[in-house]
């Protein structure tokens, strides 16, 4: 199959999964979705190039999963086919959705039999139901529901997506040229991951492991006079702060470095950059805020976290329960699986010269257990 190159798209926003993880980050054993529909592919067969088309963010973080060719989506599905056909240099391409995950190795074979025999090749099913079109029965013998992966002529595909015309597929977008398209039969097992209920329609899905991911975070702030200070988000009463491109919260810095690592998603600086203005003098709590945000998404819940403040001053004592209760909210998780441990260094280098103050986390990621919504 060196001259076919295969296409998944997976750069839309699931917004008709009503879950807190994207559908393409759900993870079946300890692999998101979108790598178990693309080693499916690569198992069944050899491909000239794999192009899968995503956001730039997401892109960022399945580099660290696999090393396939990656293009930025666009804002439609046509547009993400576009986008990833500048990049198609093989005289076939085989097109698939990442949602429809479980890859029915009979119908690919169809679609491989059939090549070249039409300008686009596609599988299909009968209607078993009745149908009713504007209030009146129609012919359920003459109505087919069309199924992914779909097998074209590059070059006839490209021409067809040379309009503004918004097509849902490839298969009309080239019948609208006028070319013929060949049916081959589909499969129920192909089923399309739209909504929650669908995920108890695929069989190919395992439940996720029960693997604890865990990270370590550190960070370190000097003081400067004359600035608020904040500690996990709280205020603290002394005539100093931190000298920082944000707000300075060295417990909440180091807390989002110790989650981006158990999420293997790289590091704070990484992510909110402090050459970057929009951060300059932000609450670090919307920095906290967003990073939940993110691993959520990506198919990770929060388990635990353990932090330990090293500071000479100030006293942090009195702090620590409105600390814990803060970030737990911030982190959407009870109070008690937040712990706060406070320590000096017994005057010992720049934090016993009261100069700065050092903070370590430790966090602890779950993979979101879909199967719990069925």
């Amino acid at each position: 199959m060196s001259d076919i190159s295969l296409v998944l798209l997976g750069a839309g926003s699931s917004s008709r999964f009503d879950a807190p993880v994207k559908k393409q980050w759900l993870f079946s054993g300890e692999i998101p979705l979108w790598l178990h529909v693309t080693e499916q592919f690569e198992h069944l067969g050899h491909f000239a190039k794999i192009i899968i088309v995503s956001t730039n963010e997401e892109i960022n973080i399945m580099k660290n999963f696999a090393d396939y060719t990656y293009v930025i989506g666009g804002s439609s599905r046509q547009e993400s086919l576009s986008n990833a056909l500048q990049v198609v240099d093989t005289p076939y391409v085989l097109v698939s959705d990442i949602a429809r995950c479980c890859i029915d190795p009979k119908v690919l074979g169809r679609l491989l039999e059939s090549k070249g025999e039409c300008a686009c090749v596609v599988p299909t099913l009968k209607a078993v139901d009745t149908l009713y079109y504007e209030g009146k029965p129609i012919d359920r013998e003459n109505v087919r529901s069309i199924q992914t992966p779909q097998l074209s002529y590059t070059d006839t595909l490209k021409r067809a997506l040379e309009t503004s015309y918004s097509f849902t597929d490839e298969s009309s977008a080239i019948a609208a040229l006028g070319e013929e398209i060949l049916f081959v039969e589909g499969s129920a097992m192909a089923h399309k991951l739209t909504t929650v209920e669908d995920l108890g329609k695929l069989p190919c899905l395992t439940p996720p492991s029960s693997r604890t991911l865990t990270g370590f975070g550190i960070d370190t702030h000097p003081f400067e006079e004359g600035k608020e200070m904040k500690l996990g988000g709280i205020k603290i009463e002394v005539d100093y702060g931190f000298k920082a491109h944000s707000d300075g919260d060295v417990a909440i810095h180091a807390l989002i470095d110790a989650l981006l690592g158990a999420a293997g998603m790289g590091d704070i600086g990484e992510l909110y950059p402090d050459t970057d203005n929009n951060y300059a003098d932000i609450d670090s709590q919307k920095l906290l805020r967003d990073t939940v945000k993110r691993i959520t998404s990506y198919g990770y819940t929060i388990g635990n976290v353990d932090m330990t403040i090293v500071a000479q001053a100030p006293r942090i004592g009195a702090y620590k329960a409105k600390m814990r209760k803060n970030l737990a909210s911030l982190l959407n998780i009870p109070p008690h699986l937040v712990n706060i441990k406070a320590t000096t260094s017994e005057k010992l280098g720049f934090i016993g010269r009261k100069e700065g103050v050092t903070v370590h986390a430790v966090a602890n990621l779950n993979y979101y257990q879909w199967q719990r919504l069925l």
